[in-house]
């Protein structure tokens, strides 16, 4: 039985554990440079800079998966949820967790009265784009990211 719940602070560890599996299925490891510390002051700190959804298996109380997000604001749109990453450690994928994820982010953008979410996903993860296709999820062409690395 998984259960998905707001994070806290003690979830931090094991949220940055889900990120540094992901980095490795993304063959980016190297680009990994936040820290659990970091990470728990950005979230947990005065001035939160993150959501936190993580998916509990309720026996073992393991987390097996996390949704981060943050808030955003379109000129066009006005205030919008930006899902940063949906991550279910890979022993658990292919039991509905994914989706449990994603429907819990999809109701604190509209109980925060959020106008749409928006993400992004490689062009090459193709097990990511069908599991956001079958929701009905627009891709967009024409967008180019942009990085400015400090």
């Amino acid at each position: 039985m998984i259960s998905i719940r707001p994070g806290e602070l003690t979830d931090v560890p094991d949220a940055f554990a889900l990120v540094t599996e992901l980095a490795v299925y993304e063959r980016a490891a190297d680009q990994v440079s936040n820290t659990v510390e970091q990470m728990a002051l950005d979230g947990f700190g005065p001035n939160p800079l993150y959501g936190l959804l993580v998916a509990e298996e309720s026996e073992s109380k393991k987390i097996v998966g996390m949704a981060l997000y943050y808030f955003r604001y379109s000129t066009w749109k006005g205030k919008r949820l930006y899902l940063e990453d949906i991550i279910v450690t890979e022993e658990y994928r292919g039991y509905g967790i994914g989706k449990l994820l994603l429907d819990a982010t999809v109701e604190t953008a509209r109980e925060t009265h959020c106008t749409g979410m928006m993400w992004q996903v490689l062009d090459w993860n193709e097990p990511a784009i069908g599991f956001y296709q079958q929701f009905g999820t627009r891709f967009d062409n024409g967008w180019t990211n942009c990085h400015l690395d400090f």
